[in-house]
Formats: C-alpha cells, sequence, structure tokens
C-alpha cells in the first residue's frame, strides 16, 4: 500500500508542476482535465501526509519513553500516535477503493408514479419536492427538463438535471422504486393504502465521449401543454427527438426557446444512450462492478415511506441504521440515509477487495 501511495503523491506532485505551467492555461480542455485529477488525488496525498507525521510523532515518542522525566508525557503521544495511525490507515483504505468513474458527473433524474393511482402521482411530486430540497442544501442547481402534471397537482413524470460538485456520487443510491405507506388525501374511509413510484438517476454523458450521428435523430417541434398561459397556444417551442435505431424519446417543453429546448433534449438523449451502452458492456461483470448497494435494479424496492409510523425504511441498509425519521427526509434530508449507503458500499467492497 505503501508504494502505491508514493507513486500517487509523485503524480500529485508532478500535476502541481503542469499546473504551475502558464502554456496549460492556453487550453481549458487540458487545464480541467489536469486540475479535476490533482483535486481527486488531494485527499488520498492528505490523508498520506499526515500517517507519515503521525509515523514520525510515534518514532519521537518512543524514544522520549526512556527519559523519566518524559514518560509520561511520551507514553500520552505515543497512544496519541496510534490511534491516528489506525483511524488513517482504515481511511487509506478507503480512499484507494476504485472510484466510481462519473462521481463528479452531473446528473439526469427521472421520476414517475407507479402502482396506486393518483395518489402514486402525488407521491411522485413529494419525492420531486424532496429531491429539490435536497438539492438546494447541498448549493446544487435544478433544471426541469419535461413534467407531465395531473389536476390534482401529482405528477405523472418529471425529468430533470442535476448540476453541482459530487451530484452523482449522492444521487446515484436515488435509482429504483420507492414505495408509501400512508392515508391519501383522496381516500375518505380513512384507510392506509400502499403506492409507488420509480426514481432512475443517469449520470450526464460528456460530448467527446458519445458521438451521435445527426441522420439518426427524427427531431419533431410541438406546442407546450400545461402551464404557460397564452404562450402555449402560440409557440411550436417544445422539442421531441426520437432517436431511430434505439427507438430511444426525449421531450422537452420546459423553456419558450426552441434552441433551449433542443439543446436540453440532446443532453438527456446523450445521457440515455451512454447509459444504455455502458450496461450493454457491463453485462458480463455487473455481479463484481456494483455501483450502488443492493442490486441497483430499478425494479426492486429500495425504500419505504411509512407515514402512520413516522419513519422511512431503506432496504438496502441493515440492523438500526435503516431507519430514518420521515419529517426530516420528506423535506429534504437525505444526507443521513445517503450517508449510512456510502458507508455501506465502502464496507461491501472493503470485503471484496480482502476476498
Amino acid at each position: 500500500m505503501t508504494e502505491k501511495l508514493r507513486a500517487i503523491e509523485e503524480r500529485y506532485e508532478a500535476l502541481a508542476r503542469q499546473l504551475e505551467d502558464p502554456a496549460v492555461y492556453g487550453d481549458p480542455e487540458k487545464l480541467k482535465k489536469l486540475n479535476r485529477e490533482q483535486k481527486e488525488l488531494a485527499p488520498v496525498v492528505e490523508a498520506f501526509r499526515a500517517y507519515r507525521r503521525a509515523e514520525s510523532d510515534l518514532r519521537d515518542a518512543q524514544e522520549l519513553l526512556s527519559d523519566p522525566e518524559m514518560k509520561e508525557m511520551a507514553q500520552e503521544e505515543l497512544e496519541s500516535a496510534k490511534e491516528t495511525i489506525a483511524r488513517l490507515e482504515e481511511e487509506l483504505k478507503v480512499l484507494l477503493l476504485p472510484q466510481d468513474p462519473n462521481d463528479s458527473r452531473n446528473v439526469v433524474m427521472e421520476i414517475r408514479g407507479g402502482v396506486g393511482g393518483e395518489e402514486a402521482m402525488l407521491f411522485a411530486a413529494d419525492l420531486f419536492r424532496m429531491y429539490t430540497m435536497y438539492v438546494e442544501s447541498r448549493g446544487w442547481r435544478l433544471e426541469v427538463v419535461n413534467v407531465n402534471e395531473t389536476e390534482l397537482g401529482g405528477i405523472k413524470e418529471i425529468e430533470f438535471m442535476v448540476e453541482g460538485e459530487g451530484a452523482w456520487s449522492r444521487l446515484k443510491f436515488e435509482s429504483g422504486t420507492h414505495r408509501v405507506q400512508r392515508v391519501p388525501v383522496t381516500e375518505s374511509s380513512g384507510r392506509i393504502q400502499t403506492s409507488a413510484a420509480t426514481v432512475a438517476v443517469l449520470p450526464e454523458a460528456e460530448e467527446v465521449e458519445f458521438t451521435i450521428d445527426p441522420k439518426d435523430l427524427q427531431i419533431d417541434t410541438f406546442r407546450s401543454s400545461g402551464a404557460g398561459g397564452q404562450h402555449v397556444n402560440k409557440t411550436e417551442s417544445a422539442i421531441r427527438i426520437t432517436h431511430l435505431p434505439t427507438g430511444v424519446v426525449v421531450e422537452c417543453q420546459d423553456e419558450r426557446s426552441q434552441y433551449k429546448n433542443k439543446d436540453r433534449a440532446m443532453k438527456i438523449l446523450r445521457s440515455k444512450l451512454y447509459e444504455a451502452e455502458q450496461e450493454k458492456q457491463n453485462a458480463a461483470i455487473a455481479a463484481q462492478r456494483r455501483s450502488q448497494v443492493g442490486s441497483g435494479d430499478r425494479s426492486e424496492r429500495i425504500r419505504t415511506y411509512n407515514f402512520p409510523q413516522g419513519r422511512v425504511t431503506d432496504h438496502r441498509l441493515t440492523g438500526d441504521v435503516k431507519n430514518f425519521n420521515i419529517d426530516s427526509v420528506i423535506n429534504g434530508g437525505l444526507d443521513p440515509i445517503i450517508d449510512a449507503l456510502v458507508t455501506a458500499d465502502q464496507a461491501a467492497k472493503l470485503a471484496a477487495a480482502g476476498e
């Protein structure tokens, strides 16, 4: 492990030297790539340097143990250094785990009402509100691409983009079926009903990674539906793009500008095709390449929101750590759940590495 850490530190220092070269600033793409790599290596290098300092402190304390006047203080420093070394060893093991290459990307999210009729659509709207509040708490940016609402304020389906540092690394755990148990506002007898909504999370694909042949696209314009006043009836600004080889269809009607709608629709299409290509390439090794806790299958129930009992249960977690306060979660307090999922994911990867 030490040799690997030294090699990472050498690479980090080499990147620092390259970034001091004025010529690099004339190439924005290269500058972006170097900055990204340096930022990814920084936590490992900082932990490794702290580890070496702790080792030096340990050696100094051991030398002082022979001095009767310094023995008591040296013993305290010795124990403190041992604890620091043990903690940093575990931290470095986690930092050296293979990184998800998509962790620094923005994401495309889709929410769809599932089983449960209108109540499922209302729950989908609640999930969108939850993610909106979570995005705000992280200082990220959310843009709605397309939404299909019901008369009662529910959501049949919604697509939106989330832009921000580490968006994929946190939100990738949200992909799956979310179940709700509560008395619907549409239920007059007061009976508890179980409904569901599905959430899909895709990493935003960069244009350089996935080339789309314009000949493979059918692009249609149409008038926006839903809110928008007189503008809805006057301008055909909404865009529908069909990728003919795969049949993937993307719509965008959130912006009044046809150009902006087309640009966003292309981003969504690129991400969907990129994900499909990744899934195809990784099908043979899916069992050993789990980037999410559990299988990540979207048909799998990952979480239950039980309103009568005031708790949210994440079914990928075990023991006392799997239940969370529903009022906090539904109002955007997702970090405790996601932190637990990240920890469980890391533990599973460490166990796999040990095997």
